[in-house]
């Protein structure tokens, strides 16, 4: 048996560098749950046709009689290496749709298997496009789309809120005759700097190893920087001692919000570690979700149930 050993080690490393992905097309109907594909064909820039070439959104459907017609699309975190599908994903997407809210937990491709900016935002566009142009197949207001993210997923909303397309009435794509545009912006202890020129923090370029390329990258994928005043309204929430991405990078992006005057909340928590999700229990964190549903009604986006 021992001989085997070296073998059955290999082979549990191979597969453990092999991120899981949703697969298009599973049937999870039961558990009120669906997979489809941002593209019918091969999404632009594909290496293949596996799994992690092939962006999807997992739609979470709220109970039957409960939906109120707004719809969240959900960006999970992971240093674009991974994506933290759980803790900012499933746990988010059950949160939204327990207040009648829609939910698609994109699942965007990653610099980990060679996709590199801007290929995750055209994941993410594409996202919010399909959603909204899908509106009527779900009984969704296509003017009540919300994008929330997470660390990484926080930059890619960012990005996706500050840097939309608009549609192409004439287009033959359906899907691109629609905005990509997010009415609303929800972003948790986001990595707005992601790309940048300073290393002395978690750093996109050193972990994709192109610094020869970061500074033409920051200037293009930075969203601080293309914040208007049609950039959607905010909400924000960080942990001052965060030490994985420093409040200052929140703080920067909610600066040009104000700057810009677009409609904005921050709640910042004294104390945290980065990667929270829902809160994790801790006794502070465990509120910004209700700061949040605070805000979400305020802006009718949870409003009262259709039937």
């Amino acid at each position: 048996m021992k001989r085997f050993l070296p073998v059955l080690l290999l082979c549990s490393a191979v597969y453990a560098q092999k991120q899981p992905c949703t697969t298009a097309g599973t049937d999870n109907a039961f558990l009120g749950i669906q997979t489809i594909r941002l593209w019918t064909g091969d999404a632009p820039e594909a290496k293949g046709k596996a799994c992690e070439d092939t962006p999807t959104l997992t739609v979470f459907f709220p109970r039957s009689g409960v939906a109120n017609g707004s719809s969240v699309i959900i960006l999970p975190g992971g240093s674009h290496m991974r994506l933290a599908g759980d803790l900012e994903g499933r746990e988010i997407a059950d949160w939204f749709t327990a207040r009648g809210i829609t939910a698609f937990i994109l699942q965007y491709r990653l610099g980990s298997n060679g996709y590199l900016f801007p290929v995750p935002l055209y994941d993410a566009r594409r996202a919010v496009q399909l959603v909204r142009s899908r509106a009527a197949d779900y009984h969704l207001d296509p003017h009540r789309v919300v994008i929330i993210g997470f660390s990484a997923g926080g930059h890619l909303a960012a990005l996706a809120a500050t840097r939309p397309i608009a549609g192409k009435e004439d287009a033959a794509d359906p899907v691109e005759r629609v905005s990509s545009r997010p009415d609303f912006l929800v972003l948790g202890y986001p990595w707005i700097g992601a790309i940048s020129m300073d290393y002395s923090h978690l750093n996109y370029c050193k972990l994709m190893k192109v610094e020869d390329r970061c500074e033409a990258l920051t200037k293009e994928f930075s969203p601080d920087l293309f914040v208007t005043k049609d950039t959607p309204p905010t909400f924000w929430y960080h942990t001052a001692d965060d030490n994985t991405v420093p409040i200052e990078q929140g703080l920067r992006f909610y600066e040009a919000l104000l700057k810009a005057g677009v409609s904005a909340e921050a709640h910042i928590f004294a104390h945290g570690s980065h990667g929270s999700g829902l809160g994790k229990g801790n006794p502070s964190l465990d509120q910004w979700p209700q700061l949040l549903e605070t805000w979400l009604r305020a802006q009718g986006i949870i409003s009262e149930m259709r039937r």
